[in-house]
């Protein structure tokens, strides 16, 4: 399976590439919800508060995946798995909730979720049917089943159709756009699955922590290495669920204090042994990107789980950033706040570089063949740089809807905490009122 490939590069620059191979659009790399978590809160402290150490793994995740996804580099999947570390901030939101009836967290989660997803994929669709698409008439979505597959966009069960061709190579978007739009819609889908799932798989770990916590592994070792086979997206669907299940679970333990009562150097061991073992069985099993580990089940599941561990157990529940740290702080507000509107938004934005930075080849003084040359050489580069300022463009048109979805007071660009008024306290009465 892969989850997400770079983005190609301009027409202009030294060609385009073929399309992607994907065998469901997926950005295995995180990829937030939230986007990171797609509920824009972080995890607060056990005392209350905001934890911000865990706000900014929230947003080096965040970055991370939009890196990757820009410059296809694969060793950054072993530099920080932020789909791991996604899933697992996820996973201690969600256990920290289900103090609350099951059901009331379920609604809350959900409805946190889908009118972002709804946004996108008014915008997405849109563009696919001005773009000629009919799911009737493709060959690859099965006629009618592909229109009930739309429901997809709406409620992501499953894996939403899109075209694998729209359009023309040469046109103002490459033509695989919309393989690379729907790319982080796996994120949402496995995380609708993990917060169905909570309730059961909470009380599975209070009463056998260690096999519930092991057991994602070792669905993983069955069906991410191929020894048993589950055809279609049924089997994209459960080797997400297995491959990250151990971070979400992760993240219950994280909650509960069970990783705490384990001696520091007893579970960093633990974890160097797991992650060497996921580097080993990767070395063996290496895809068509190389060290990819999005491309390599086991190894990602195996990497990933002893990564979170050693972050978690680390973990200095930070009230507020410290030192050097604190100079980003409204940043990382900014972009745990609006995690699920980056996370959906970035693959599209990063297409879209494109044909804006096209027009710089039509600049006269970048007419001679050193000019050329030089903005061919740096073209990714200068993605990378315009990208920034177009999420921002999309968090000030879509973001507020996540603070909808919230049932919160709307906010164009919320880099710092909104104000609350103390309990109890009132407002002096106007004079004369």
């Amino acid at each position: 399976m892969t989850h997400g490939n770079p983005i190609p590069t301009s027409s202009a620059a030294s060609g385009m590439p073929g399309p992607p191979s994907y065998g469901i659009p997926q950005q295995r790399t995180t990829d937030p919800a939230a986007t990171g978590e797609t509920a824009p809160e972080a995890a607060p402290r056990q005392g209350g508060g905001r934890d911000r150490y865990l706000d900014l793994l929230r947003s080096i995740a965040l970055v991370r995946v939009v890196v990757y996804h820009l410059f296809g580099w694969a060793w950054l999947t072993v530099l920080f798995p932020s789909m791991g570390v996604m899933f697992a901030l996820a996973g201690a939101l969600m256990a920290r909730s289900l103090n609350r009836p099951a059901l009331e967290v379920i609604r809350g989660r959900i409805r946190r979720l889908l009118p972002p997803l709804w946004a996108f994929s008014a915008v997405v669709l849109a563009m696919m049917f001005a773009g000629g698409w009919n799911p009737l008439k493709d060959p690859g979505h099965g006629g009618t089943w592909g229109l009930i597959d739309l429901f997809n966009y709406v409620f992501p069960v499953g894996a939403p159709p899109f075209p694998w061709h729209l359009g023309a190579k040469s046109g103002l978007l490459e033509d695989t756009w919309a393989v690379q739009a729907a790319g982080p819609l796996w994120y949402l889908r496995a995380y609708l699955w993990f917060v169905i799932a909570s309730p059961l798989l909470l009380w599975a770990f209070r009463r056998a922590p260690w096999p519930t916590l092991l057991a994602p592994l070792g669905l993983t070792a069955v069906v991410g290495t191929g020894l048993v086979k589950i055809p279609g997206e049924t089997g994209n669907a459960v080797t997400d669920f297995a491959v990250y299940g151990g971070c979400w679970i992760l993240g219950f333990a994280h909650h509960e204090g069970l990783l705490k009562q384990i001696p520091r150097y007893l579970s960093i061991s633990c974890a160097a042994l797991l992650m060497a073992f996921g580097l080993w069985w990767a070395s063996g099993h290496l895809g068509p990107d190389g060290w990819d580990l999005n491309d390599i089940p086991l190894a990602q599941a195996a990497w990933s789980f002893g990564f979170v561990v050693i972050l978690l157990q680390y973990s200095p529940s930070w009230r507020e950033l410290p030192g050097r740290l604190a100079r980003w702080d409204t940043l990382v507000t900014l972009s745990n706040n609006r995690a699920v509107t980056i996370y959906l938004w970035h693959n599209l934005l990063i297409m879209a570089t494109i044909p804006i930075l096209d027009l710089l080849y039509e600049l006269p003084f970048l007419q001679s063949d050193g000019a050329v040359s030089a903005l061919d050489t740096t073209y990714t580069i200068w993605m990378f740089v315009l990208v920034w300022p177009l999420i921002g463009v999309a968090i000030l048109a879509f973001g507020w809807v996540e603070d909808v979805a919230a049932k919160r007071k709307p906010r164009l660009w919320p880099n710092s905490a909104p104000r609350v008024r103390a309990r109890g306290s009132r407002r002096r009465p106007a004079p004369g009122g």
